[in-house]
């Protein structure tokens, strides 16, 4: 084991890394999993956790290595020599592909942490085991426990029961990895893609396109140059990696975004090291709960509300009355967290929601006064109180 360098200094001391599948698989998902870059991952976390970072992994790849696996077996063929656009674009194969895939990709990455004398956990999530405040906490004290033993958590999304038809997706892990660098209050979100970082335009169209060193802000700007994901074998793309740029610097944590396959990228990236883009974080980390409620934003809810209100929220730390709501999108329920929009579309805050979708709709636009005689009934006057509100 390597002994701790006390000339390289790390800037991070909590790491949260996200492989994708184009990592992993080395840019081509056909071939199943590479061992030699995955080795070289784990060499750098090892490295780190010699050094006293506390290391968590959220990787891709079951898919794809559950995929070669099968086709492997049925078909007595490489499953290099398929076509990408097999079958494993429908839900049912999916999961077969992951169910099978999942304890190759876990027995690959303990084999590599256990040469270098470095225990490893799985921890399989899915979106509604962050979402519900009992759960976060759960698993939030599983992962401080796994930490506070020196063992390295490797966390990936159930996709055997996380599917399109049956409810919510991270987005090949993108934003799984945001949800875990908030629960964990860590410094720093590490997610390692296929391209060098965020360009001013798509690279691969437009031959001008620079990269973006750093970001101070995720605003519309930065919204604007985020493309799709060309890879057909990752599920994420660079929308997923913006929205987890946003989540977790406005928890206060750092992320960069870099090449997975780039020299010790995992290294220069802890430790402060220019390389890709560096998306910097909020001035303050935020609270424990208010990191849970920007992880547990109802993908279904949005409120948008008049100029007036707007300011009340973002400059004066005011809660949502009802008079200041123009419009409600989706079926939230009471208790869900939403987002709340500006007239011109921009989420400046989410909040928890003190009131059904369809009965905001019904005293949009009306006085607090008025909710009891419209509804019936009265759960204060705030649709989302200022205490249950985080600004973005």
């Amino acid at each position: 084991m390597a002994q701790k360098d006390p000339s390289l200094k790390l800037r991070y001391h909590r790491i949260v890394v996200k492989a994708g599948t184009s990592v992993l698989t080395n840019g081509s998902g056909a071939r199943g999993l590479d061992r030699a870059v995955i080795a070289d991952l784990v060499r750098q976390m090892c490295w780190l956790r010699e050094q006293g970072a506390e290391i968590l992994l959220v990787t891709s790849g079951a898919i794809a290595a559950g995929r070669e696996a099968v086709e492997q077996k049925l078909t007595g063929r490489s499953a290099e020599s398929s076509e990408a656009s097999g079958p494993d674009r429908d839900i049912p194969s999916r999961q077969v592909f992951a169910a099978v895939g999942q304890s190759r990709l876990m027995h690959t990455y303990r084999e590599l942490f256990d040469s270098q004398g470095h225990q490893v956990a799985q921890i399989l999530l899915t979106i509604d085991d962050l979402s519900g405040r009992q759960s976060y906490l759960n698993v939030g004290n599983t992962l401080t426990g796994l930490l506070d033993l020196g063992i390295i958590p490797i966390l990936n999304e159930n996709d055997v029961v996380a599917v399109d038809e049956i409810g919510e997706v991270f987005g090949d892990n993108d934003r799984l990895s945001a949800l875990v660098a908030n629960l964990v209050d860590a410094d720093l979100l590490v997610i390692l893609t296929d391209i060098q970082g965020l360009y001013s335009a798509d690279p691969n169209q437009d031959p001008t396109a620079t990269l973006i060193p750093e970001v101070g802000q995720v605003d519309e700007g930065i919204e604007a140059v985020a493309d799709k994901e060309l890879n057909p074998w990752a599920r994420g793309g660079m929308p997923t990696k913006i929205d987890a740029a946003r989540l977790v610097t406005s928890s206060g944590i750092a992320m960069v975004m870099c090449h997975g396959l780039a020299q010790d990228a995992v290294l220069k990236a802890a430790r402060g090291e220019a390389i890709g883009t560096l998306f910097r974080p909020a001035a303050e980390k935020l609270e424990a709960r208010k990191r849970w409620m920007l992880g547990a934003i109802s993908q279904r809810g949005e409120i948008t509300v008049d100029a007036g209100a707007a300011r009340a929220l973002v400059e004066q730390n005011r809660s949502l009355l009802p008079a200041g709501i123009r419009s409600v999108n989706g079926g939230f329920h009471r208790g869900e967290i939403v987002y709340v929009l500006d007239p011109q579309g921009r989420r400046v805050a989410c909040g928890i929601a003190n009131y059904h979708a369809a009965d905001i709709a019904r005293i949009q636009g009306a006085q607090s006064g008025a909710i009891l005689p419209i509804l019936g009934y009265h759960y204060g006057q705030e649709v989302v109180h200022r205490n249950n509100l985080v600004l973005l």
